[in-house]
């Protein structure tokens, strides 16, 4: 009886293990098959130039009173005036606000209009780490291959490659068949309320719908995903939501000779340690899903036989991703304790506590949903959560099975011919998630090569993009205005 027992366990194992090695060597590439474009001539000193030129302005947005930058913006309108003039004298140019909308009028009437997004503001250089920077954050200086500055990567890169684009196009006499919008927000950092919400609302005041929109997010990356050599370029098909929930502690202020058996601050921090303690559930479902499951066929080793038998490892690798929080943050809606404040004096018991929890909402969870959470996890009547006014929910996931996601795929894999392409979610938040009533096909795709090491200078220090990177950029936005114009391309209302 032991022996066969022995002998139906072998027996299973071997069938098991060939079910996962059939899984893993059916399982076909996911790559579109296209043919690398011709490199496209473009003077490189020229065009970095033009870049750093756009780094020297100060469009900050740092969310004080009134509009302390507003010169620096018109300043920097100005110099792109000067800087591309076959795109100023072509396109119609509107204002709103200090953001802008540019319109590209294509040839055929009856096609859905594309747009393009980025943002001219920036972010602060954080007080005390001016010395830190090997070039200066608003110089735009040229040196060691790389555009430094402020702005280079988020998102003056995407903005003005994208002009430079269409001035490159320009020269060589182009004409679109597709009208072209370019929309450049102004308070992006700030939530875009009063650039890409209102941009789109003017949009859709005017009955325009979209093909699809292209605005700021995923990366090229490089050495960042293990377990694959090969560049990975993420299209963000969403973005996660915002919830930042306020808990407060109101007790009688007292003397520290004589604390009560709880405290304001006792009672906040049991708070705060259990909602880091119990997050909300990860799941390799939806658009994470789909993400591994594009990407393992192009994995080596035990990582690809890993990845294309989720059935059986899912558990296994979602409890192996939990441990960094870049993967982490794609398959839960996060927790960060990110503001505490209690107390003003050693000898005395302070009446009231607060603090802040910021929650990034994952698609397929939702605002009301955070608050549940909270709730049932401090499970304590003396700890009172409110909303802050901030929030906004996940946005809609658009499709990957369309033209308009294949088209972003087919002109990455035509520029970056080295790079695997994949759908993902963006962990933090842009403007794109403002035009979803103008458009089902929102995206998200930064043409930048981004490795380990760069990564920290995203809003920190030494903020810089390479020069062959940058004309790697230019080079896509112009495949991305010819794919999109050519016959039988997005663009076609159904």
């Amino acid at each position: 009886m032991i022996k066969r027992i022995g002998w139906t366990v072998v027996l299973m194992a071997a069938v098991l293990v060939a079910v996962v090695a059939w899984h893993t060597w059916r399982l076909p590439s996911r790559q579109i098959d296209v043919k690398p474009v011709a490199s496209l001539a473009l003077e490189r000193d020229a065009v970095a130039a033009r870049l750093a030129g756009a780094l020297k302005f100060r469009t900050i947005s740092e969310g004080t009173a009134g509009d302390p930058h507003a010169e620096e913006f018109e300043r920097l309108q100005a110099y792109l005036a000067q800087a591309f003039p076959r795109l100023h004298a072509t396109l119609k140019r509107e204002l709103i606000g200090h953001s802008m909308l540019f319109t590209w009028q294509g040839s055929d009437a009856a096609a859905r209009p594309m747009l393009w997004a980025a943002h001219q503001d920036v972010v602060p250089i954080a007080p005390g780490t001016e010395s830190s920077w090997q070039q200066p954050p608003f110089d735009g200086v040229v040196k060691d291959g790389f555009v430094w500055g402020r702005g280079s990567w988020d998102d003056k890169g995407s903005l003005v490659a994208q002009m430079e684009a269409i001035e490159t196009l320009l020269a060589a006499g182009y004409q679109p068949r597709v009208t072209l919008y370019l929309a450049y927000g102004a308070d992006e950092e700030m939530g875009g309320g009063q650039g890409a919400v209102e941009i789109a609302k003017l949009l859709k005041s005017r009955g325009v719908h979209l093909d699809y929109v292209l605005d700021e997010g995923m990366l090229v990356t490089e050495g960042i995903m293990s377990g694959i050599s090969k560049p990975v370029a993420l299209i963000g098909v969403a973005e996660k939501g915002y919830a930042s929930v306020n808990l407060a502690v109101s007790m009688a202020p007292g003397h520290s000779s004589m604390p009560p058996q709880k405290t304001a601050i006792g009672m906040m921090s049991a708070a705060l340690a259990e909602l880091e303690r119990n997050q909300m559930p990860a799941e390799m479902t939806g658009v994470a899903r789909e993400m591994f499951d594009t990407i393992a066929p192009e994995m080596q080793g035990m990582n690809r036989v890993v990845l294309s038998n989720l059935w059986l490892f899912a558990p296994v690798v979602r409890k192996q991703l939990e441990q960094s929080p870049g993967t982490n943050a794609v398959m839960r809606t996060t927790t960060a304790l990110t503001v505490v404040h209690a107390g003003n004096k050693d000898n005395v018991l302070p009446g009231r506590a607060d603090a802040v929890v910021n929650f990034r909402v994952r698609p397929g969870d939702t605002v009301g949903g955070v608050m549940e959470h909270v709730r049932q996890t401090v499970d304590n009547e003396a700890v009172h959560a409110t909303l802050d006014g901030g929030s906004s929910e996940p946005s809609p996931v658009s499709p990957v099975n369309s033209a308009q996601y294949a088209l972003i795929n087919r002109t990455i894999r035509e520029v970056f011919s080295d790079a695997v392409v994949a759908p993902g979610v963006v962990i933090g938040a842009t403007d794109a998630r403002h035009y979803k009533d103008v458009s089902e096909h929102v995206y998200r795709f930064s043409p930048v090569r981004a490795g380990k090491d760069d990564l920290p200078r995203f809003h920190g220090t030494n903020e810089r993009l390479g020069v062959d990177n940058y004309l790697e950029a230019v080079r896509f936005y112009v495949q991305l205005a010819k794919n999109g114009s050519a016959p039988n391309q997005t663009g076609v209302a159904p």
